[in-house]
């Protein structure tokens, strides 16, 4: 057992420090789920025609329905073109009633849209319909990519200033770009403030969850890491609820994001640095402050002689990602563990940005897929703590892939049987994230966690960027997007398999480089499942 192992079992390994500690840590949860699935509401669309009002000036007590009936064309089914319109033509009304214009165009005067009283998006305001309507996909994969360049330059920063730091950091950024979001001119200034919004939501994704874990023993990181990311699915019920009584989005931006100045506030008081980091970077008078402060509250002691003997050789051992791809069993998990977040992330924003396309009310669905995430999220724990991380990451990933291959066998005509289904593969998509994050972070040593975890979660943020835009392929065939979610889901399922269990293993604080004392030798995964003693296994 480290010296950390052995503090922490006097202070208390998980003792009203602790607790405290994961139950503060859970709350940027909600706000990660705000600004992740907020543009399901903020970029809602309704039905609309181009604006025709230029017959208008023809015929001022035109009724609507007659101006309609003059100025668009009808399509097979009966109903007016959303995108196309009669060209404007210099004739008197009675010449346009009596033979019609043959001649079309898009909507050149922009388009008109049948949104309720109070009721506006970015859609509506930067008029993203018709040769437009791409931006609203081109929007969200850069926004992905912003959580994607996020994840690796804030991840290596945690593991080189501290975690504490980052994510105090992240949450500053993510209340600046979250509420200016809300005051966008332009969907082009939008879309730069989703970048960097995603950028600064990286660092709370990666990294707040593990200052629990590491203040923790061992078997309660697991405990730790669910917990902190337990009350993401009440952020998606709470995003429902406000985005149906503010119809506005503008307003809905400023009511999302505004909250964080409070969160920010508490989390400059009562976040600790990691200890366990503290002591890998060779700070050993700062981990011992922070340790007394943890037994002042858990109401213990702290031997002298044990904080005599804490490692203070970390300053030499700073890893960087590099040493990751230098380290062979290190680089086997970071390229296996890369496919399964980016299969996991796939089928995550796949079915979760296509909520408004399984034919029921877009609130009620997205308040049915929240409510799912709670008992995946909670009853992931049990079942890695018996069956272990690789089991039941493979088995969720392989029940993920097939929801999204079931979908393609029902009708249309059957919307609910669709949501259902889409609601399971939704389940299983939610209990894969949230055991793939336990799983990545146990998988690396102290000084390369955050780099581990950052490099792998670009692969998810990779799949977050093409989730949308894969959406765009069902112009070729409606089967196509589903199809490639839950082949690649399949896959990944299959390829983790191939990794090594770490349930009731415990945490790496160094890279151990394989090399024993009588000489190097090479050591395969099944070799280095046998082992209990550290995830190096």
């Amino acid at each position: 057992m480290s010296n950390f192992g052995q503090i922490l079992k006097e202070i208390g390994e998980f003792g009203l420090f602790q607790k405290r500690l994961v139950a503060a840590l859970s709350i940027p949860s909600v706000f990660i789920a705000f600004d992740v699935i907020s543009q399901v509401f903020t970029g809602l669309s309704f039905p609309h025609h181009c604006n025709t009002d230029w017959i208008l000036k023809l015929g001022p007590n035109l009724t609507e329905e007659r101006q309609k009936n003059l100025t668009l064309p009808v399509n097979k089914a009966g109903k007016y073109e959303s995108c196309e319109m009669f060209s404007p033509v210099d004739l008197d009304l009675e010449i346009i009633e009596a033979y019609g214009i043959n001649t079309t165009a898009g909507c050149i005067h922009g388009s008109v849209f049948e949104a309720p009283k109070g009721a506006s998006s970015i859609v509506t305001e930067f008029n993203l319909v018709c040769d437009r309507s791409t931006l609203i996909e081109a929007s969200q994969s850069i926004y992905m990519a912003g959580l994607l360049i996020g994840a690796l330059v804030l991840g290596q920063m945690a593991d080189r200033f501290g975690r504490r730091f980052v994510v105090l950091l992240s949450l500053l950024l993510l209340l600046v770009f979250g509420v200016g979001a809300g005051f966008s001119p332009n969907i082009y200034v939008y879309i730069v403030l989703k970048f960097l919004g995603g950028f600064s939501l990286s660092g709370i994704l990666v990294n707040a969850f593990v200052i629990g874990g590491e203040w923790s023993d061992s078997s309660k990181f697991a405990f730790c890491t669910i917990i902190c990311h337990s009350t993401f699915p009440l952020g998606l019920m709470l995003l429902s609820g406000i985005a149906y009584l503010i119809p506005n989005w503008r307003i809905l931006q400023l009511v999302l994001y505004s909250p964080l100045v409070v969160v920010l506030g508490i989390f400059y008081w009562i976040l600790p640095e990691s200890a366990r980091w503290l002591i890998t970077q060779g700070r050993k008078e700062e981990a011992i402050k922070e340790v007394r402060r943890a037994a002042r509250v858990n109401g213990r002691e702290v031997p002298e002689d044990l904080l005599d003997k804490l490692d203070d050789e970390g300053a030499s051992k700073r890893g960087s990602i590099l040493d990751i791809f230098r380290i062979s069993y290190l680089r086997k998990r970071a390229i296996i563990m890369s496919y399964v977040w980016f299969g996991t992330s796939l089928v995550y924003y796949g079915l979760s940005l296509n909520v408004g396309n399984f034919g029921l009310d877009i609130y009620l669905t997205q308040l049915v897929f929240a409510l799912v995430e709670f008992p995946a999220r909670l009853g992931s724990l049990p079942l890695i703590q018996h069956f272990g991380r690789k089991i039941c990451l493979a088995g969720v990933l392989l029940f993920g892939g097939a929801a999204c291959l079931g979908i393609l066998v029902i009708p249309k005509d059957l919307p609910v049987v669709v949501t259902i289904i889409a609601v399971v593969g939704k389940f299983a998509a939610t209990a894969s994230f949230s055991i793939v994050y336990v799983y990545t972070a146990e998988l690396y040593p102290t000084t390369l966690r955050q780099n581990g975890v950052g490099l792998n979660s670009m692969s998810a943020r990779v799949a977050g960027i093409l989730a949308p835009l894969i959406r765009l392929l069902d112009v070729y065939h409606y089967t196509i997007p589903m199809l490639i979610y839950g082949i690649v889901s399949i896959v990944a399922g299959g390829i983790c398999l191939l990794l090594p269990e770490t349930l009731n293993v415990e945490l790496q604080d160094h890279a151990d480089l394989l090399i024993p004392e009588n000489g190097p030798q090479t050591r395969s995964f099944n070799e280095e499942e046998k082992s209990e003693k550290s995830t190096k296994m």
